[in-house]
């Protein structure tokens, strides 16, 4: 997995009171390293899949116009014990704030406590641009803040990406994501949702975490093998980020509202 693209999550901790870990092997687990990291993960799903916190401030102040803190669930995949690649649950926090000048987007990915890998980066910069014009909204107020709560993780892939990307505009619309459900998947230049690796995994594991719907894309991975949905549990293959956004918040991607007239009324 290390030295190309992967269309899935790779997780490689270091243990949690050392340093950065080597990028040059496949990132199998000791015990307690895996034990700790589920344990966070166990708790930040419990604890963390809330409502966002809002911080608003009147036009003319130094303070932003918008500022909200929320955490996103993402699907992935990781090494276990035995050296067996299994689906995890893990989460990204977010920052959105909406400035008062128009010196435009900027987005930022935290180096602690964990890491993005440039090629994990690189994906969602290039999701959240697809997402934003096919949207029709203009993002150069925004500041973006991505940070990884596991210290010594690294996340790769570019999985994360649709997912990311889309909860980043459902904030700027004011609009809420249904907390039962997660995505996997990539926003390709066309706007359709693309084709990711390890979905099988990622769905025992988003069931296991108690997620309702997985939105997946439409087209599947050649390598992956055939999964069984499971009880209680809804699979919905999504062909667009259209679709895929409709599917998180029940509302049309692209606003009717001109963007000038949502500017004003996200100041409020």
């Amino acid at each position: 997995m290390i030295g190309f693209p992967t269309s899935s999550y790779t997780f490689f901790p270091s243990p949690f009171w050392g340093a950065r870990p080597a990028l040059t092997q496949l990132g199998t687990f000791r015990g307690s390293d895996l034990w700790l990291l589920l344990v966070c993960f166990s708790w930040s799903a419990i604890f963390s899949l809330s409502l966002p916190s809002w911080s608003n401030a009147a036009p003319g102040s130094d303070r932003p116009l918008k500022q909200i803190w929320t955490a996103i669930p993402i699907l992935g995949t990781t090494l276990n014990e035995q050296a067996e690649q299994v689906g995890i649950v893990a989460e990204i926090e977010l920052e959105f704030i909406q400035r008062q000048d128009h010196d435009g987007l900027d987005v930022q990915f935290q180096t602690r406590p964990g890491r993005f890998s440039p090629y994990a980066q690189q994906s969602v910069m290039q999701a959240l641009n697809r997402v934003v014009e096919a949207a029709k909204l203009n993002s150069d107020s925004w500041t973006i803040r991505f940070r990884l709560p596991y210290p010594g993780v690294t996340l790769y892939g570019e999985s994360l990406s649709a997912m990311a990307a889309l909860n980043v505009v459902a904030l700027a619309k004011n609009e809420p994501v249904d907390e039962a459900t997660v995505m996997t998947g990539t926003v390709t230049a066309d706007g359709h949702v693309g084709t990711v690796g390890g979905v099988p995994l990622k769905i025992i594991a988003a069931h296991k975490n108690h997620f309702r719907i997985v939105l997946i894309p439409e087209e599947p991975d050649v390598a992956d093998d055939d999964w069984v949905t499971p009880f209680l549990m809804e699979v919905r293959p999504v062909g667009s980020i259209n679709k895929a956004y409709f599917a998180l918040t029940n509302r049309p991607l692209r606003t009717a509202v001109p963007d000038g007239q949502l500017s004003a009324g996200l100041t409020h």
